[in-house]
């Protein structure tokens, strides 16, 4: 590898010579950038091994007290056990049809919730919650297919529940990070 070294003329206390020269390779440990073919054990942890996004611009409503999918959903298959699964929800135009009644919203991986991130109670006659956000670090200690989705129901009462009202789009997005 050459060394040069140049000396801006600006720099009054400094000659205006340069250096060259050669540094033996066995002085460099992976001498260049084409001799490196693996990095070391301890820095594989962390990486992002792939990225997955779902979207919906669905409308779904529920009229009952129990848990109903928004039709927000993703699937993303683990390469190791020893993953993570990071998920951002960002769930939109959530509105509620009477007063007094708000949403719950909850994540789940297949059927097991894994996060609840609303309960709102509406003190108007009607009330557009805009939006909502979840962000999770999930361990599912598995390779298997996996389906990560949002759930929601009408919190303090019975009323129409209705995610994605005009046709507000939610997303999404999970990625996996190595373990």
């Amino acid at each position: 590898m050459a060394i040069t070294r140049i000396t801006s003329p600006a720099i009054t206390s400094v000659s205006s010579t340069s250096i060259s020269g050669t540094i033996p390779q066995g002085n460099i440990a992976n001498a260049s950038l084409g001799a490196v073919t693996a990095l070391p054990a301890a820095i594989p942890t962390g990486k992002v091994l792939q990225v997955v996004m779902g979207s919906t611009a669905t409308q779904t409503t529920n009229t009952s007290n129990d848990w109903s999918d928004t039709s927000l959903t993703v699937n993303i298959t683990p390469s190791s056990s020893s993953s993570k699964v990071y998920i951002a929800v960002s769930q939109n135009e959530i509105y509620t049809t009477s007063s007094n009644v708000g949403v719950s919203l909850r994540l789940l991986r297949g059927s097991t919730s894994i996060c609840q991130f609303a309960n709102y109670v509406s003190y108007s006659s009607a009330d557009d919650f805009n939006g909502e956000s979840c962000n999770f670090l999930d361990s599912p200690s598995s390779t298997s297919a996996t389906t990560y989705k949002v759930q929601f129901k009408p919190s303090g009462g019975n009323a129409n529940v209705i995610a994605q009202s005009n046709s507000g789009v939610s997303t999404i997005t999970v990625m996996e990070i190595a373990g």
